[in-house]
C-alpha cells in the first residue's frame, strides 16, 4: 500500500485485519520485528502455550507514572508506529530458526507451529490520539485479546511510545520557552543514539513544535521541511579571493552581473567609508569573505552564512553585510546570518543594530529585518536566559539537549494487564504510584466554562460515560480524601479505535499525516490552563476515577492483598 510523505497509509476503504500486510505499511525502521522483544516475552509466551491460556481474553494498559522533566504534562507519540507493528506482525522462518536455537531443547515443535501461524488479527487496540497533551496514569492505549499475543506486542510497544513521546514533550517545552514566533530547527542527526535515535528525533521533534530538520532522510520519509546552510570548514576551505574560479552572477532578471566579486569589494569600501556604520570595519578576514561570495553565488536566493569563524563582529557581519549588499543590486535577498559561538544575546543585537543602520544609510527596504539564526548548544534554560538579557534572534537551531534528551534519558511507560477472562487484575506495590488501576476503564476530559481542561476521569467499562451540565464526584484514585465534584461544560471522550485486528474495520480511526499532528499538538496545549504547562513549579493536573471505580480498586486491593499476622 501506498504511503504518503509522512509514512502513514492513504485510506483505501479496506477493512483492518482483511490483510493485515495490506492495511498499513511496515513500521519506519525494518529492525522492528517480532524478534525485537525481551527474551522474557518469548519464555512467558511458551509457557502461556504449556499452560493452555495462550488464548485467554485479556487487556492491557500502556501509561506512564510521571511526566517528564520535572513537568506536570507529556505530548503522547509513536502510536502510528504501533499500530503498523500490529498490522504486520509475524514469525518469519528465519526467526523462528533462530528461536530453535535460543530456546531449550526440550521445546515442544507445536509451538514453533503455532508461532508461524500467529498475527495480531484477534487484537483491538484502543488509544488516545496521538499528539494528544496527556497525564500520568491514563492509559494512553488498550490491547485487547488474546494473551499470547497481546503479551509479545509489549516490548516493541514500550520501546516506540517512550522515546516517541519524551522527545514530543522536549520539542514541546523548548517551543513553549521560544515562543510561537521564533522559527526552531532540529539539528540533532550527529548527536543522537544512532541512525534510529535520529529519524525518530526529527520526527516526534517536528509533532511537538519544531518547524524543519537538517535530516534529509527524515525530510524525505515523513516531509518535513529540511533546512542547512554551511559550516565552518567551509569557510575556512578558503585561502583568498584568488580562490574564486568565477567571478560573475546571474541576476535575478536574468541579465548577468560580469563581476560579482568587484562589486561585493566596492560594496565592502563603501561600507567602510559611510559614517553611518563606518564604526564596525577594520580589516576584515579575506578568506571568509572569499566564502561568503561562493556560496552567495551557490545559492544567490537562499544565502545564510555562519559568521564566527573568525570574528563575528570585526570579520564575520561585516563581511556578510558586503556579500547581502552586492546580492540586493543583483535583485536578491539574502537570508541572514547564524551565530554558533559566544555571547549569542549581544551579537544578536549587535547584528540587528547594524542591519538597520545599513538599510537606513543604503536605502535598502527589509535590510534591517534580515534574520538571525543561532545554535550552540541551546536549551530550554539557555532560551529562558536569553528572553531575559533581550535578543534580536529569529530562528533557534537545537542538537544535542533536543533529540538525546539530555535532562531525562527515559519516559518510563509500562504495560501491564489489568484483565484477564473477564476478571479484573491489579498489580500491588508499597510505592502507590506503582499500584495499576485495574479493569477495562475509559478516559474522559472535562471542560470547564473557560473551554480549559479540568480534570481527566477514568470509568469503568461498564459504567455510562460522564455528561456535559451533569455534576460528578471526581476521586482520587489511591487517596481518600482527595475528591472534588465537577460540573462539566464539555466532555471529551479520549479513546478511539486504530486497529479492530479480523472484524469488519467500522469506526477506526485513520492515521493521520504527520502535519495533522502537529497541530493536534498545538491546540491540545492551547486548550491547557498555562500553570498546568509552566516549566517551573506546575500546578499539578488532576486525573481522577468515578466513585463507583473508586470503590471497585479498593475492594479488590483489600481482597487481593495478603493479610498479615502478628506473633
Amino acid at each position: 500500500m501506498a504511503a504518503d510523505a509522512d509514512g502513514g497509509p492513504h485510506p483505501d476503504g479496506t477493512a483492518n485485519g482483511a490483510d493485515a500486510g495490506s492495511v498499513y505499511p511496515p513500521p519506519t525502521n525494518p529492525m522492528v520485528t517480532a524478534l525485537l522483544t525481551d527474551m522474557y516475552q518469548i519464555t512467558m509466551a511458551y509457557a502461556y502455550w504449556k499452560a493452555g491460556k495462550h488464548e485467554e481474553p485479556s487487556v492491557f494498559d500502556l501509561l506512564f507514572r510521571k511526566s517528564p522533566f520535572g513537568g506536570e504534562y507529556t505530548v503522547f507519540a509513536g502510536l502510528e508506529e504501533c499500530i503498523r507493528y500490529a498490522a504486520n506482525f509475524r514469525f518469519t522462518p528465519a526467526d523462528l530458526a533462530y528461536l530453535r536455537t535460543v530456546l531449550p531443547s526440550t521445546t515442544e515443535p507445536g509451538f514453533f507451529d503455532y508461532l508461524a501461524a500467529l498475527d495480531a488479527r484477534a487484537v483491538r487496540i484502543e488509544a488516545i490520539a496521538e499528539g494528544s497533551v496527556v497525564f500520568p496514569r491514563v492509559p494512553l492505549m488498550r490491547v485487547e485479546g488474546p494473551l499470547l499475543v497481546c503479551q509479545l506486542l509489549e516490548t516493541v510497544f514500550l520501546t516506540l511510545v517512550n522515546f516517541a513521546s519524551l522527545v514530543a514533550t522536549n520539542a514541546a517545552r523548548h517551543r513553549a520557552v521560544a515562543g510561537p514566533d521564533k522559527t526552531l530547527l532540529e539539528f540533532g542527526l550527529r548527536r543522537a543514539q544512532g541512525p534510529d535515535g535520529g529519524i525518530s528525533a526529527s520526527r516526534y521533534a517536528f509533532l511537538g513544535g519544531f518547524d524543519a530538520t537538517s535530516n534529509v532522510e527524515a525530510g524525505r520519509l515523513f516531509g518535513i521541511p529540511v533546512r542547512g546552510t554551511h559550516a565552518h570548514a567551509f569557510v575556512s576551505s578558503f585561502l583568498s579571493l584568488a580562490d574564486l574560479p568565477e567571478r560573475s552572477l546571474p541576476r535575478a532578471d536574468g541579465t548577468r552581473c560580469d563581476d560579482f566579486v568587484s562589486l561585493v569589494q566596492g560594496k565592502l569600501r563603501q561600507l567602510k567609508e559611510t559614517p553611518a556604520v563606518a564604526g564596525w570595519f577594520g580589516e576584515t578576514n579575506e578568506s571568509e569573505l572569499a566564502a561568503f561570495i561562493s556560496y552567495a553565488q551557490a545559492f544567490p536566493r537562499a544565502f545564510l552564512a555562519l559568521v564566527d569563524t573568525y570574528d563575528v563582529i570585526r570579520s564575520g557581519l561585516p563581511n556578510f553585510v558586503a556579500v547581502a549588499l552586492g546580492l540586493a543590486e543583483c535583485g536578491y535577498r539574502a537570508l541572514g546570518v547564524r551565530l554558533d559561538s559566544g555571547d549569542l544575546a549581544y551579537q544578536s543585537k549587535e547584528a540587528r543594530k547594524l542591519f538597520r543602520g545599513v538599510e537606513a544609510a543604503f536605502h535598502v527596504p527589509g535590510f534591517g529585518s534580515i534574520g538571525v539564526t543561532a545554535s550552540n548548544d541551546i536549551n530550554e534554560s539557555t532560551l529562558e536566559a536569553l528572553n531575559k538579557q533581550g535578543h534580536e534572534i529569529d530562528t533557534f537551531g537545537i542538537g544535542t539537549h533536543l533529540v538525546t534528551c539530555y535532562a531525562q534519558p527515559a519516559l518510563g511507560c509500562v504495560y501491564k494487564l489489568v484483565e484477564v477472562r473477564g476478571q479484573p487484575r491489579i498489580k500491588l506495590s508499597a510505592d502507590i504510584d506503582k499500584v495499576t488501576i485495574p479493569g477495562k476503564k475509559r478516559p474522559f476530559r472535562l471542560y470547564g466554562k473557560e473551554g480549559v481542561a479540568l480534570v481527566d476521569l477514568l470509568v469503568g467499562d461498564d459504567e455510562p460515560p460522564p455528561r456535559a451540565g451533569e455534576r460528578i464526584l471526581c476521586r482520587h484514585p489511591f487517596l481518600e480524601s482527595k475528591r472534588a465534584y465537577v460540573a462539566p461544560q464539555r466532555v471529551e471522550p479520549l479513546y478511539h479505535l486504530y486497529w479492530a485486528g479480523d472484524k469488519t474495520g467500522k469506526g477506526v480511526q485513520p492515521l493521520p499525516a504527520l502535519a495533522a499532528l502537529k497541530e493536534q499538538c498545538k491546540q491540545e496545549l492551547a486548550a491547557m490552563r498555562s500553570d498546568h504547562l509552566r516549566a517551573l513549579n506546575p500546578t499539578p493536573y488532576k486525573v481522577s476515577v468515578t466513585a463507583r471505580l473508586y470503590n471497585f480498586i479498593h475492594d479488590l486491593w483489600l481482597n487481593e492483598a495478603p493479610v498479615g499476622e502478628l506473633a
